[in-house]
């Protein structure tokens, strides 16, 4: 058992938000009950991550993906409404971590990804540092993403680059298909991300460099269950992972 400022602190401390220039607020979003003695784990703070919290009888929530965006309707109304009176009906703190989840070198999205398929990360790049990058002993693409499929258990997306043997991956989780001429930059024979936009098939054609998008959800679920076990430990709290899927 703990309570919500130990909690609180104790996340901020391994998370560092003040560090990054994000698109919305790191923390604490909804305050609720001062005793903390369950913690849930989700991806995003959905209804249905919530009213799964609810009946594991859980006193906080830690997600990547919060309530509370730059430049959203402010209106608490619909899906709004509904999310935060389920949260304030039954005392649960929320707090939601987006880009210091994907950043931290051994707990946050990107190294816990990495961590599912052997890789450490030597290189880092993109904005804020988010990308990482490892060498790779040499496979070719197909050998990848059936590995991809086995383990995140969803079909991926990959476009070719030249056929060149894969030697370096570079990869960043979620909607960073913008980090693609990044990874490029920095060596990647191969970069991995949640999602693919129209130019990034023309970049791996042109460059030579494979693109694989393995889902926005389906990358990002592992920060959140290196620090929710991290912090469990450290504060003495019960916690789970609960996994709302999501075809995204």
């Amino acid at each position: 058992m703990t309570d919500r400022a130990a909690l609180e602190h104790r996340l901020n401390e391994l998370l560092e938000p003040a560090r990054f220039k994000d698109y919305g607020p790191n923390g604490l979003q909804v305050e609720g009950r001062a005793e903390v003695r369950h913690l849930v784990c989700g991806v995003t703070a959905s209804l249905a991550l919530i009213d799964a919290a609810i009946a594991a009888k859980a006193d906080a929530i830690l997600v990547h993906h919060g309530l509370f965006w730059r430049g959203q309707d402010g209106r608490v109304t619909g899906w709004m409404k509904q999310r935060l009176s389920r949260l304030l009906a039954h005392d649960i703190n929320l707090f939601a971590y987006h880009l210091p989840l994907d950043a931290h070198p051994t707990l946050g999205n990107n190294a816990q990804l990495g961590a599912q398929f052997g890789w450490t990360a030597d290189r880092r790049f993109g904005e804020q540092d988010l990308g990482f990058s490892a060498a790779l002993e040499a496979t070719d693409l197909e050998a990848l993403t059936a590995r991809l499929r086995e383990v995140l258990g969803r079909n991926v997306t990959a476009v070719p680059g030249d056929g060149r043997p894969l030697r370096r991956v570079a990869w960043c989780t979620g909607g960073a298909q913008g980090y693609f001429e990044s990874a490029i930059a920095a060596g990647a024979d191969v970069f991995i991300t949640g999602e693919i936009s129209e130019p990034q098939a023309h970049y791996a054609r042109e460059t030579g460099v494979a693109f694989i998008a393995a889902g926005h959800h389906a990358t990002e679920r592992y920060g959140v269950q290196g620090v929710g076990a991290q912090v469990a430990q450290d504060l003495g709290l019960s916690w789970q992972f609960i996994d709302v899927d999501n075809p995204a």
